[in-house]
């Protein structure tokens, strides 16, 4: 077992929420196409009331944390806050599209011992990415800052999600993270919109493109153990929980909300009307998705791919029912267990 799994473990056991997300913004100077976020930016909790979240976090034993946006340099205070997160000695991660970070920027990053900034790239293309994010030069925008970061030493990993728009160019995206010195990413998920709203679902890659990812070696490495048949499901495995959401992470809003993660809109209290440690530890609705174990989900604990299955319970819950399937990881988890076409 490794560092971090065992640390995870240990949290779970305890009931720490070991990794949070908080968002300081919805708003963005980008406009992708596939985001599942509001950029009404009304609302926000100011600069006092993010400190007080965080020290909040750090007494209920919180290490690991990101912030992201929206677009969370358009906030300006947000060198402010990460300060004094990194104060509180958080191992923080910064979430952003990069376009406002100049040599400046890159620079204090460096100098208040950022863990890691992800940036979203979607093609190596201008005309591509530019017409997902809605912004013209955004591209060129991103990759300045992308070697800005890198020659000063911060650690930058790009993610690149993958939909119809941009599936052609995954490898491309892979070849530019590797001449950058980032690590890179992949993600085939389009997640709905916090709102219920799944119209922007359809703009993901279809299930043969999918299965083409899962079985290259450029994304997978080890393809014949990749592709290997599905272990039993044996009773570690139905007793567990299957994801860490809402037992060892959180995601609170721009707003102060607190949900299981940022993918699980199921409304756990407010930081306005209570402390973090009440909601976390006594939220009704965290106790009772908390209770359920793989076990318990009527068609996941029948399913050959349960033991290797990176099951989303948030987009469950988006599709109707947190113990019901999440269809975009039953897509997943066939294109990774099934024989590739010949």
């Amino acid at each position: 077992m490794g560092l971090l799994e065992e640390l995870n473990t240990k949290a779970m056991a305890l009931g720490v929420p070991l990794s949070v997300q908080l968002d300081l913004t919805w708003r963005c100077n980008e406009h992708c196409v596939h985001c599942y976020l509001d950029h009404d930016g009304q609302g926000e909790m100011s600069t006092a009331e993010i400190k007080d979240v965080l020290r909040q976090l750090a007494e209920s034993g919180t290490f690991f944390l990101s912030i992201s946006g929206g677009e969370p340099l358009l906030r300006r205070d947000c060198f402010e806050i990460l300060e004094y997160a990194r104060a509180l000695r958080f191992n923080v991660k910064l979430k952003t599209n990069a376009t406002m970070i100049g040599a400046g920027e890159a620079a204090r990053l460096h100098q208040l011992g950022i863990e890691q900034v992800q940036i979203s790239i979607y093609s190596h293309r201008p005309e591509v990415h530019d017409a997902i994010t809605q912004s013209p030069g955004s591209l060129q925008r991103s990759l300045a800052a992308i070697r800005r970061l890198t020659a000063v030493g911060l650690k930058v990993s790009i993610t690149n999600v993958l939909m119809q728009q941009n599936a052609p160019d995954a490898k491309g995206v892979r070849q530019l993270a590797q001449e950058l010195g980032a690590s890179y990413v992949l993600d085939p998920t389009i997640t709905p919109k916090l709102n219920g709203d799944r119209s922007i679902v359809e703009l993901g890659i279809s299930g043969s493109e999918l299965k083409d990812i899962f079985h290259s070696e450029e994304f997978v490495g080890n393809v014949v153990e990749f592709c290997a048949p599905a272990p039993p499901a044996d009773e570690e495995v139905l007793n567990g929980h299957g994801c860490s959401a809402g037992h060892t992470l959180a995601y609170i809003s721009p707003t102060g909300e607190v949900y299981p993660c940022v993918q699980f809109p199921m409304l756990c209290g407010n930081l306005r009307r209570q402390s973090f440690r009440e909601i976390w530890q006594t939220s009704k609705e965290l106790a009772q998705f908390r209770a359920i174990q793989v076990r318990d989900l009527p068609e996941c604990s029948r399913c050959s791919y349960v033991a290797q299955c990176t099951r989303c319970p948030g987009l469950a819950y988006m599709e109707g029912d947190m113990r019901g399937r999440s269809s975009a990881d039953c897509a997943k988890s066939e294109a990774r267990s099934d024989p590739r076409p010949s």
